[in-house]
């Protein structure tokens, strides 16, 4: 049985696992990294954001974080804020069955439940119709200052 649900800092074992199968997807490598999982570990204690997991049968099987970023207040404004979407991935058997779709519309449910003014995201080729299906739209306001 699927389960979309909020993560915890239990799943991040988990998380640096499928980071590791994601890398490797992208970028073949026999290089071993025995400290990757501490690395992941204290990357995600200092980078405190709303991480959202797919479980099936009690393993993590896709993710996807939500960077919150809270504006700067004016007077007289209410507090706003706007999400980033990073780190969308579901394991390659588990692609194709939706899984991907249904943590980002559990994300864009999390964004508005907390009243974000906005969701930001950067597409890669392959996701990009998946985005549209949802209704996102490419953005034509955002500067970009690549190094």
């Amino acid at each position: 049985m699927l389960i979309i649900r909020e993560g915890t800092t239990d799943d991040n074992p988990g998380l640096a696992r499928l980071r590791t199968i994601w890398a490797d997807e992208q970028e073949p490598s026999d290089i071993e990294d025995p400290e990757f999982e501490r690395t992941f570990l204290d990357w995600a204690k200092a980078n405190p954001r709303q991480v959202l997991v797919a479980e099936q049968d009690g393993e993590l099987i896709g993710m996807l974080n939500v960077m919150v970023f809270h504006r700067m207040p004016k007077p007289g404004k209410a507090a706003s804020c706007w999400c980033y979407f990073g780190n969308v991935y579901v394991l390659p058997q588990h692609r194709n069955a939706g899984i991907g779709g249904k943590l980002v519309q559990a994300a864009i449910e999390f964004s508005r439940s907390i009243g974000a003014a906005r969701i930001v995201l950067s597409p890669s080729s392959e996701s990009r119709r998946l985005y549209e299906r949802l209704g996102f739209k490419p953005a034509k306001e955002l500067s970009l200052l690549e190094f």
